[in-house]
């Protein structure tokens, strides 16, 4: 079968229905209707629901969580990622049939038409025009968030999809709006930027408690974000570092009336029970123990498609790899551990020189996990068993199991004083240079210990949007703007925050914020992608951190072996899939599709 980036109608489909903010999703199938069903309350409120459900494909699964993080400075492949579409992607040896370029190209596009659909119909829905406004402020924002993942990833995507620009269509369409290629990515960054802006005027000003809905603090995050990547491109303004700068301050300068803030200890950000604080402005929607509503059907086996097991591909091998004795300390897989699948490693460069401070900096340490605890899923008279054996050989549950030492020098002193737990210092880091050891450093920024079994796909939101980066990108764009010493204390903000441990006494607490602060001679775009790294190391943004500001074949020749040997400059952008050059009708009749490819992909 051809492929089609086209909607029909939503026809035999299936409308998730949000039952208002952070309450259950409920299904409400509707198996035939035609497009008057758009032009009611109830339809044009299940068509925006079923636009932020399509995000879900974008965040969370790994084919997306692959795409976004594999292959950069920060990220490698585990020792169950050398295969396949994590192997393509991380030593850059990317075909067109890679199954991680599929998924934002076979979801994005019926998500695009149907915020086309919404906007076409909404003005002859009877409702509120403040209701009607904020429903076409979503589908906007949603419209741009869907063309920013393509743009990133592709280059000029097509904006009209066989009706007319940005026009709803129900017919299938086979050519291939994408030429010339400068002049469609100009009108990209247009619609992304006019989107945006309309969304930032009629959003409801502050995100709901308990819920991610869509509010002016997200439009503004992405309307500086897409400012700021134009800045980078081929199509740039000369006015794109400004806009981006005075857009991320208009939000900075005004958190109390957006309801925002950043918090004060950086740990609890991504702390499991505090997923709806001031500091994250948008998240993907999932709800705990639900896995019906997260419209995940098979959650054990399911990896792609809409789940979220972010968590489980940064985790490493800690099964079985403490034993004493022959008693093995984690013989299984306890809720609190995730599921190791191993798939995506750090890098070096995360832990021994982004993080080289990881005792003034307290950003490693809310990050990543180091230590594992004895632990067991065991119930009953096996865990009594269990808890005689470790008592054998000197162990109770809840004792240091694993532990990461932060230095080499630590980990010798650690293992010279006789500790019976596995210590492991940097150099022996499992990596694909030193295979020794299944054990490395886990992001534990998606863990989820509120799962049925312990394969479960993930209830939890995946943030998307966070003030800290807001803070960051209003740094950078000073910088671009010519203007480096208005990003020193937008960046020290940061730094001074990262600081902050629970516990430390006031005057510890001022000596390492003093020791975190820098000057303006300390910035360049290149210390503040490293900042970038500490702030949002493992948030699904790095790939297009350094392919959009043309930085990609530098740090990962630099920072990662496993990517640097194939890793050249046409690879800042992903190959079109083939399925699709395949697929596409030449309006000339022209029969050299490659034309429509990226080069360096045919």
């Amino acid at each position: 079968m051809k492929t089609r980036y086209f909607f029909q109608a939503m026809v035999l489909s299936t409308i998730i229905m949000l039952g208002g903010c952070k309450k259950a999703l409920e299904e409400r199938p509707y198996t035939a209707f035609t497009t008057d069903y758009f032009k009611t309350p109830d339809g044009i409120q299940s068509a925006i629901n079923s636009a932020y459900s399509g995000m879900r494909y974008d965040y969370g699964p790994i084919g997306a969580v692959l795409l976004a993080n594999m292959g950069t400075d920060e990220f490698t492949f585990g020792d169950q990622g050398n295969s396949g579409q994590t192997l393509e992607l991380g030593t850059y040896q990317i075909p067109p049939t890679n199954g991680s370029i599929l998924t934002p190209w076979n979801r994005n596009y019926s998500n695009i038409n149907l915020c086309n659909a919404i906007l076409k119909f909404a003005p002859e829905v009877s409702m509120s025009e403040t209701a009607k406004n904020t429903i076409m402020g979503e589908a906007r924002y949603l419209r741009a968030h869907y063309y920013m993942l393509l743009v990133q990833q592709f280059g000029a995507v097509p904006l009209d999809l066989g009706s007319g620009d940005l026009v709803f269509t129900d017919v299938a369409f086979f050519g291939f709006n994408r030429l010339p290629f400068n002049d469609i990515l100009k009108k990209n960054y247009q619609a992304m930027i006019n989107d945006l802006i309309f969304a930032s005027q009629n959003l409801p000003v502050t995100r709901p408690t308990g819920a991610f809905k869509l509010s002016q603090s997200a439009a503004l995050h992405l309307l500086a974000k897409i400012y700021l990547y134009r800045g980078y491109s081929d199509a740039k303004e000369p006015t794109d570092f400004s806009n981006a700068y005075k857009t991320a301050m208009e939000l900075i300068n005004n958190k109390a009336k957006y309801g925002t803030d950043l918090l004060q200890d950086y740990s609890l950000i991504h702390k499991q029970g505090n997923d709806y604080n001031q500091e994250i402005l948008y998240s993907i929607e999932r709800l705990p123990l639900n896995n019906a509503n997260n419209e995940v059907p098979n959650p054990e086996t399911e990896f792609a498609n809409k789940a979220n097991i972010a968590a489980n591909l940064f985790t490493c091998n800690y099964q079985n790899a403490a034993t004493v004795s022959g008693v093995s300390l984690i013989d299984d897989r306890p809720f609190q551990y995730n599921r190791p699948l191993r798939q995506v490693a750090p890098t070096p460069y995360v832990f021994n020189k982004v993080f080289a401070d990881k005792v003034n900096d307290a950003r490693y340490d809310g990050s990543f996990r180091t230590l594992w605890t004895v632990a067991t899923l065991r119930t009953g008279a096996d865990l009594e068993a269990f808890k005689t054996k470790l008592a054998g050989v000197g162990f109770a549950l809840g004792d240091t199991a694993i532990y990461l030492a932060p230095t080499d020098a630590r980990a010798a002193q650690l293992k010279a004083a006789g500790k019976k737990y596995k210590v492991i210092g940097p150099s022996e880091y499992w990596s694909n240079q030193n295979k020794t050891n299944q054990i490395y450093p886990s992001l534990k920024k998606y863990n989820d210990s509120i799962r049925s079994t312990f394969q479960d796909a993930s209830g939890r939101p995946f943030i998307v949007a966070k003030l800290s980066e807001v803070y960051l990108m209003a740094a950078e764009a000073a910088l671009q703007d010519g203007r480096p010493a208005d990003a020193v204390p937008l960046i020290n903000t940061l730094r001074e925050r990262a600081a902050y441990r629970s516990g430390l006494s006031a005057s510890v607490l001022a000596a390492r914020r003093v020791s975190m602060r820098i000057d303006v001679s300390q910035i360049n775009l290149d210390f503040i992608l490293d900042e970038r790294t500490r702030e949002l190391c493992g948030e699904s943004l790095r790939w297009a951190d350094l392919a959009v500001r043309k930085k990609l074949v530098e740090r990962v020749k630099l920072y990662n072996p496993d990517g640097a040997t194939n890793v050249q400059n046409f690879h800042n952008l992903r190959p079109i899939p083939q399925a699709q050059i395949f697929s596409v009708v030449d309006p000339a009749g022209d029969s050299n599709r490659n034309k429509y490819q990226n080069p360096g992909y045919y």
